[in-house]
């Protein structure tokens, strides 16, 4: 190809590669083959690498942390408020809240909120050295975001250089006006292309982009409302004590902030600012879904820390969801991995909040019931919390007249053998009686190499479909003894497509302990149950020797998780699983330790400040557990020991001040060691 040809086919793949891939993770309707797509973007690569020099276009990132952009493993783990929706539910929380504090000791009193727009955009991590921007990056899963810098650096009113050279990292909402949404659909309905759907997404799609000048032409806007590290270096500035001062300082170091905060004295007027900004909120420039809530006070933020998922001390009040109306066309039966069945009501097309839905869960027989649910009735239907379509109510007056109640049959095809399914004790769920159909069997290797799992990327659903159908794989230990000839014959398969599956395939012989245990579709064992039975333990070998009182005895696992793994490492096909599978592993996890020490650590309560030298903060953490510890994340009368590194935090100061004992990193290091 002359350069002028390669030059026109560089442009032609950057646009067909951002149209697919805009079609794949905006949209969720893929038109080609993840195969497909992925030639396209490995002749973008080398064309841009041969024309430019560089790649550029090609590092794109869609939705979860991509291989096609930098990875940033967050300094700070990075959370998603849990939501409420009814002033009923915002009151239970605020009435949680004040019962936790008062159990840690302290007074309930104190507790005071700030109100801010929760606005609809995408969450952006901004890291500033000395005062200089060095990099933003994506939330991703919240340990491993995206690197972004190159189009977070176009939106105006993020500063490249702060008033003060402090250090700071600082978390902001990336959007798109009303005004600048319409200005871009208009251009593109001048132009005859798709419109975007909401400015969400446009803004979440813009910030993606390679292309520093596509960013710079839509006009990003920025809102930053939180501090997760700061060092004011030699400023003379302090560090904040409240939500409140937190504004105040992102605002006096030139960053902008929301114009409409509100401190709450108490969660009546929380309710009250959000009454006023659901009537109001059409008067902003940009779309706000709700209200978010942070409990003002930073020590009792930490002392209220965090759930598995979500910090406690904030909340996110949504205002109520878009709505519409559609019809039950079938209610059909969904086998998932572990032979749960699920109920799921197929819907007329509908589009709500920018998405067309066509799916809805029913989750189980009482729920159907509850509803009157038939096949033929009016529904009316919300995306709850903006993510999950949900079914509320049936319009009884639109109902035909030979609609009949639904009823779970006896049998299910998919479950296997002959199609048995039966109620789940204590549940209104039912399972599968036989768990060997071909489904489960399908669904259980599409689960294995899934992101949540043992993460092998670029095999999904498709190509486990694939080797199955041509007989390359009927285990998950088959995946192991792939080899690059078996797949170059396969349809739409290149040489260069079969060498990217068996490196991936080999890069996850490398899995940590918790995400064997979700990879293997344990019943009621999923993510974080796993990292606490993993962390508990140490080792596959110690899980599988465990009791079920050991096991229901961790902290956030309970006894019928208990009951569920121990049965599963009893039943004999699943110990030959693991007996074919292990050989082709490397499970990391440390070993937990039986030393002298553990005897003295056992049941005693730790707490970390400040910077260790000889260790992270989270190898103390696993160091501690495995000697028989327990680490906690605020200091209370409780506390046993406050271990204490360089620059520690206000926990120093409430360690002196309850009389818990402090160590230095050399006397916890010999306790441990």
């Amino acid at each position: 190809m002359s350069t002028r040809a390669e030059t026109e086919r560089l442009q032609q793949l950057r646009e067909t590669v951002a149209y697919h891939r805009e079609r794949y993770h905006r949209d969720d309707a893929p038109e080609i083959s993840d195969e497909a797509y992925d030639a396209l973007l490995s002749e973008l690569r080398t064309l841009e690498l041969k024309v430019e020099g560089k790649v550029g276009a090609a590092d794109v990132v869609g939705g979860a942390v991509n291989e096609a952009f930098a990875k940033v493993t967050h300094i700070v783990r990075q959370w998603s408020f849990d939501n409420v929706f009814t002033e009923a539910e915002l009151r239970e929380w605020d009435e949680r809240l004040k019962r936790l504090i008062r159990e840690a000791d302290h007074d309930a009193s104190e507790l005071s909120y700030v109100a801010e727009h929760k606005i609809d955009g995408l969450k952006l991590i901004i890291e500033y050295r000395a005062g200089k921007l060095v990099r933003a990056a994506t939330r991703g899963d919240g340990v491993v975001g995206e690197n972004v810098t190159h189009t977070a650096k176009t939106i105006a009113s993020l500063p490249p250089k702060l008033t003060k050279p402090v250090d700071l990292i600082c978390i902001g909402e990336v959007w798109l006006s009303e005004k600048e949404f319409a200005r871009i659909n208009k251009e593109r309905r001048q132009n005859g292309e798709p419109l975007y759907a909401n400015p969400r997404n446009t803004a979440a799609g813009t910030l993606r982009q390679l292309d520093p000048a596509m960013a710079a032409a839509r006009k990003l806007s920025l809102t930053t409302y939180d501090i997760d590290l700061f060092d004011p270096k030699h400023t003379g500035l302090t560090a904040p004590t409240s939500q409140w001062e937190e504004l105040e300082l992102l605002t006096q170091l030139g960053l902008p902030t929301s114009t409409h905060p509100k401190l709450c004295k108490n969660i009546a007027e929380v309710q009250k600012f959000y009454d006023s900004w659901l009537k109001k909120r059409e008067t902003l420039p940009h779309a706000i879904d709700g209200v978010v809530m942070k409990v003002n006070g930073i020590a009792l933020q930490r002392l209220l820390g965090h759930t598995a998922k979500a910090p406690r001390f904030g909340m996110a009040y949504k205002f109520p969801a878009e709505e519409a109306t559609t019809v039950v066309e079938d209610i059909a039966l969904q086998v998932g991995r572990t032979g749960v069945i699920t109920p799921v009501a197929h819907l007329r097309p509908v589009l709500i909040d920018g998405s067309t839905v066509s799916r809805a869960t029913l989750h189980n027989e009482d729920r159907i019931k509850e509803l009157d649910i038939r096949v033929g009735d009016t529904v009316i239907l919300r995306k709850a919390g903006d993510i999950i379509p949900e079914i509320l109510s049936v319009v009884l007056s639109l109902r035909p007249k030979h609609a009949k109640p639904y009823s779970f049959p006896k049998r299910v095809p998919e479950c296997g053998g002959d199609g048995l399914i039966e109620r789940v004790p204590g549940e209104a769920a039912y399972r599968c009686v036989s768990k060997d159909s071909g489904t489960l069997h399908r669904r259980k290797l599409y689960y294995f190499v899934s992101k949540g799992a043992l993460n092998i990327d670029g095999v999904g659903p498709k190509l486990i479909d694939l080797f199955l159908e041509h007989g390359l794989i009927s285990s998950y230990a088959d995946l192991f003894t792939l080899k690059e000839g078996d797949l170059r014959d396969l349809p739409s398969f290149k040489e260069k497509a079969a060498k990217n599956v068996i490196e991936a395939v080999k890069a996850a012989r490398k899995v940590p302990l918790y995400r064997l245990l979700i990879g293997l579709s344990i019943d009621n064992v999923g993510e974080e149950t796993a990292r606490l039975i993993a962390d508990t333990f140490g080792s596959l070998d110690a899980i599988k020797r465990a009791s079920r009182e050991e096991v229901a005895a961790i902290y956030g696992v309970g006894e019928t998780v208990a009951d569920s793994l121990v049965c599963w490492f009893e039943d004999p096909l699943h110990q030959q699983t693991l007996r074919e599978l292990l050989p082709y592993l490397t499970v990391q996890n440390p070993t937990r330790r039986s030393t002298k020490s553990t005897a003295a650590l056992t049941g005693k309560t730790f707490v970390l400040t400040g910077t260790l030298e000889s260790m992270t903060r989270d190898e103390a953490k696993d160091r501690i557990r495995q000697a028989g510890g327990k680490v906690s994340s605020s200091v209370s009368k409780k506390t046993d020991y406050v271990v204490v590194g360089a620059d520690p935090g206000s926990k120093a100061a409430d360690a002196e001040r309850l009389g818990v004992r402090m160590l230095l990193e050399s006397e916890f290091t010999e306790m441990i060691s």
